[in-house]
């Protein structure tokens, strides 16, 4: 939202200098972007009127003229096409200066001779006086613009424009009106709201409008103007006021509904009146609807975006851009002036869409107050008809679903709480009411106000609290500390802190990200394509249009950007929720993933380069598993993954139930991601690692250990967890522990075995166990192991 200072001034007497302004707005929530001159610094130029043009001697596309400043007639030789006897200009004196290459060096005019002709001064274009950025000819001024008087006094040039960046919930605060009130209150100031005479009919003609859509469109007022002048020129105030603001001038009628945009925050679009037939509909597209938009693109709208129609078809999309066909011409002398107000959401994400985004959308995406059509109308077809002529015919109106008004409770003692300072009731009062927001009822604590329609972002006490905090201003809230009694928390042992959790990663060489869940649709897919993602309605962008159902997408594409700034060792991991969709809804269960890229250690003088590989991460995952004292109760399945290697996924299994995936990155989808070099991923049920075993005591033995190591030839598919599990059941409860210390294939056993050896531990807690003892139990755990798996002790 641009707007300026001299247009605030209009409707409010406020002293503040433009920086009090830019900090003022700031520290209320209205942020200033950007700040600056309407007009470039120039001096020495003046109104002057083009008394003659004759052609030049010697150059076909130069005139020279004579002009009468107001003081003196002078020749100029001029090369603007648009130059003509009696039009009112802007000159430039000899002596003047004009904006040049920077502000230090400006342009000053001097006497010349063109082609052989003297020419004392120069006649200026807009451009040339930095008030646009390009220019056609001379900028003519209004046929009444007083002779010889500063150009820059005449134009009102010595004003500021001022650049809001507002939040979303402020579109109140997208018209000077808007902008007006709040100052005032800021200020505390009187606010004067514009008063406007309703236009009486003229003429009888109406255009039949139907609402179809009465969620969306809450209310749509119509009205024939007959007989408008559309080359008619719009005043030079309102050009300026609208170029100031950011927008050209087109047309009166266009010039006229932009103005009034800008002024009270109402979108407004005129139709030709010929080129409409049949009725009015406002409703929601169906299949098979086209239309081509004002700026030439041609759209096919989705079933979910609202239309304006007639009966030949579309005319507009509602709240976003009017339609070609129906659009007004040079050649249209009767125009149908609409003005609507639709809901937010039946606008919001459209335009962006269809590749667009206009005043219009920007406005009714944040919420336009419904309860201003009718003004804006009447202002509208005043300014029209004091412009561009016409006769207009009676308003006609059409409602939907209006929205009720709304009460919201204010406890004057939780404001105090809150904001850690006490104001008085009448204070608070006073606040408010200078937003628009009035007291209605008051009991022994407690305030009631009427919210108005232009303010629906506050619904609750919580709002009228910050309002009053912004208006009061957050700078001269105390500081005050709390008082509260304090209470160690309980740290359960059945469950393991979160922040243990991301310790032990930062101990093993991982760093924490943070990504979004938004992802891109594409990456999502080559991820994880089942359950298929949620999409979102109004997505910020394409390449963020789903939820994530894994984090490994958001893990990917940080990845992606390390590597593409040289970085040749990344291992990190992410904590967030995932967003699955079921028939009852989206549950959004917690997950922890990692991933690990390039090599094993930091690159040191002592240290060789190894390259990171899939017992790495399996390492690193058994280390969180631990945290629990779950790791006794886990498994490591094969499993296969869509975004893993075949033959280097593994599936956790705690108790029996699949609780996350480990495993290598599939090199296809390496490859389509453009990543050189092995990439290892984990994603864990938070839940389910955080749940742990309580530990409980259990006395040392005072006898000794006794250890056998056995070498097993298997089957090369048979997995040494089975084996394990299996030698645990065999081995007796004196058993304790079992650890792989060797694996071989190559050609001392058959190509399709391995060997394995084990080295297994035994402690009696209350003697020493003999040889015999152990011999009985070897030869059991070999017996059973050559029954269930085929093995075979190693020679």
């Amino acid at each position: 939202m641009i707007f300026t200072q001299q247009w605030i001034r209009e409707w409010l007497d406020t002293p503040l200098e433009p920086q009090a302004l830019i900090d003022q707005l700031t520290m209320a929530g209205l942020e200033v972007d950007a700040s600056g001159p309407v007009a470039a610094a120039f001096t020495g130029i003046l109104v002057a009127e083009v008394v003659s043009v004759e052609p030049h001697p010697d150059a076909d596309k130069l005139r020279v003229c004579q002009v009468n400043d107001g003081s003196q007639q002078v020749q100029v030789v001029c090369g603007a096409p648009n130059v003509r006897p009696g039009m009112k200009v802007p000159y430039a004196t000899l002596g003047a200066e004009l904006p040049g290459e920077s502000p230090d060096k400006p342009f000053r005019i001097k006497k010349a001779k063109l082609r052989g002709v003297e020419s004392f001064g120069m006649l200026c274009s807009a451009e040339e006086l930095g008030m646009a950025d390009s220019s056609d000819g001379l900028l003519e001024l209004p046929a009444d613009a007083p002779v010889g008087q500063n150009v820059r006094e005449y134009l009102q040039l010595d004003d500021r424009y001022f650049e809001l960046d507002l939040t979303p919930n402020r579109g109140d605060c997208l018209s000077i009106r808007g902008l007006s009130r709040e100052i005032a209150t800021l200020n505390q100031l009187s606010f004067k709201d514009l008063q406007v005479t309703p236009v009486a009919a003229q003429i009888d003609d109406t255009f039949p409008v139907r609402v179809d859509a009465p969620d969306a469109c809450t209310r749509y007022l119509g009205r024939v103007i007959r007989d408008v002048d559309i080359n008619a020129t719009t005043p030079l105030w309102m050009q300026e006021r609208l170029r100031r603001c950011g927008l050209r001038s087109i047309d009166p009628v266009v010039d006229v509904t932009n103005y009034v945009l800008m002024e009270l925050g109402q979108p407004m679009h005129a139709f030709d009146l010929e080129r409409l037939s049949g009725e009015i509909v406002v409703r929601q597209a169906v299949a098979g609807d086209t239309l081509t938009l004002l700026d030439g693109k041609s759209v096919e709208p989705a079933t979910d975006t609202l239309l304006i129609t007639d009966a030949s078809g579309p005319l507009a999309l509602a709240g976003i851009m009017g339609g070609e066909p129906s659009s007004v011409t040079e050649s249209t002398q009767h125009i149908f002036l609409e003005c609507a107000c639709f809901d937010a959401l039946a606008v919001a994400g459209r335009a962006r869409r269809y590749g667009l985004h206009t005043d219009s959308s920007h406005r009714y995406e944040r919420g336009v107050d419904y309860n201003l059509q009718a003004l804006a109308m009447e202002r509208a077809t005043e300014l029209l008809i004091a412009i561009a002529g016409g006769k207009p015919g009676p308003v006609t109106e059409s409602t939907g679903t209006l929205p009720t008004a709304s009460e919201v409770k204010l406890r004057p003692s939780y404001l105090a709480s809150v904001l850690g300072m006490e104001l008085n009731e009448e204070e608070i009062i006073s606040i408010l009411n200078g937003l628009g927001v009035t007291l209605v009822g008051r009991s022994e604590d407690e305030l009631t106000f009427d919210v108005p329609s232009f303010r629906h972002d506050i619904a609750i006490e919580a709002d009228l609290i910050e309002e009053v905090a912004r208006v009061h201003g957050y700078d001269r809230l105390p500081v005050t500390r709390p008082v509260m009694r304090t209470q160690m928390p309980e740290a359960s042992e059945r469950e393991v802190a979160l922040s243990r959790i991301r310790e032990r990663l930062v101990a093993q060489g991982y760093q924490q990200v943070i990504t979004y869940s938004f992802v891109e649709p594409k990456l999502m897919a080559q991820v994880s394509a089942s359950p298929a993602p949620v999409a979102l309605q109004n997505p910020i962008s394409e390449d963020m249009s789903v939820m994530r159902t894994s984090l490994w997408a958001g893990l990917l594409r940080t990845l992606q950007h390390n590597i593409n700034r040289q970085q040749t060792r990344v291992r990190i991991f992410e904590t967030g929720q995932v967003f699955l969709p079921e028939p009852e809804g989206i549950r959004q269960p917690e997950r922890l993933a990692g991933l690990i890229y390039g090599e094993r250690f930091p690159t040191t003088w002592s240290q060789g380069r190894e390259v990171v590989d899939f017992f790495d991460i399996k390492g690193d995952v058994e280390g969180l598993l631990e945290l629990g004292a779950l790791l006794p109760r886990c498994r490591f399945e094969k499993a296969e993954h869509q975004a893993l290697h075949g033959g280097q996924a593994a599936a956790v299994a705690l108790d029996g139930q699949r609780i996350g995936l480990v495993g290598a990155l599939d090199p296809a989808l390496q490859r389509a991601l453009d990543i050189n070099g092995r990439v290892y991923l984990f994603e864990l049920d938070l839940a389910a690692i955080r749940a742990a075993t309580v530990p409980a005591f259990k006395p040392l033995s005072r006898y000794p250990e006794v250890s056998r190591d056995l070498a097993l030839v298997l089957d090369r598919a048979v997995a040494v967890a089975d084996i394990e599990q299996h030698l645990r059941e065999l081995a007796g409860p004196e058993l304790l522990g079992i650890r792989i210390f060797d694996v071989y294939q190559g050609d001392k056993v058959e190509s399709d075995k391995k060997s394995v050896a084990l080295g297994l531990t035994w402690q009696h807690p209350s003697r020493t166990l003999s040889d015999d003892e152990i011999n009985v139990i070897i030869e059991r755990c070999v017996k059973g192991l050559e029954d269930k798996f085929n093995a075979k002790l190693r020679n």
